[in-house]
């Protein structure tokens, strides 16, 4: 299924069926509206049912059957409140968020409150390893940092690509098919890409 959390307002979950024709079907199982802001990362729950979305504007966490908000976690960090990684713990309890400049916020996934104190989070990954990831920065918000622009399974990889589209690409980088959203109005935009439990999601 393809998961894809539309620039404007919507997240929708498509079927992979990995053929080589089409590597995933193209109407939605799932599609959730609503969100503000593009959205720039994306984790699925241990158990599957939910799913964290991080945005321009912090993140939402959403149940995946119904496609239900079930809290909105708000962001700010040196003036600009976008969420470039998210992460769930290994029991789903709580969830982490990361800004640019390697901030780190924890919050309940039950009661929807901030956890104040990060030192019991052993989880969580440590300013050095945030580090690592290329979130760290001396410059401005405007810049991007986007942690999912490939998602394998298989010989097939998805890709984020220009306009925020997603290309699905086999073993010797032959694109076997494309998904567009012309909706998306952000040239620069990269869609994170992630595939799970038969499912591909996007935003």
């Amino acid at each position: 299924m393809i998961f894809r959390t539309l620039l404007t307002t919507a997240i929708v979950v498509l079927a992979l069926p990995m053929l080589r024709a089409q590597v995933v079907n193209e109407t939605p199982v799932l599609e959730i509206k609503g969100i503000k802001g593009e959205v720039t990362a994306l984790a699925i729950s241990p158990k599957e049912d939910a799913i964290l979305v991080g945005t321009t504007e912090g993140a939402v966490l959403y149940d995946l059957e119904k496609g239900k908000k079930l809290h909105a976690f708000p962001f700010s960090e040196d003036g600009g409140t976008t969420v470039w990684r998210v992460a769930f713990n290994e029991n789903g309890e709580y969830v982490l968020l990361i800004g640019f400049t390697g901030k780190r916020q924890v919050w309940d996934t039950k009661s929807g409150d901030q956890e104040k104190v990060l030192a019991q989070h052993r989880w969580i990954p440590t300013p050095g390893e945030v580090r690592a990831m290329g979130l760290v920065s001396d410059n401005s918000t405007v810049d991007r940092f986007y942690q999912q622009t490939e998602a394998s399974e298989g010989d097939v990889t998805a890709r984020a690509a220009a306009n925020g589209s997603v290309e699905f690409v086999d073993a010797d980088g032959q694109v076997l098919q494309t998904l567009a959203f012309p909706e998306n109005k952000d040239r620069h935009h990269r869609a994170p890409c992630l595939i799970l439990g038969g499912r591909f999601y996007t935003g």
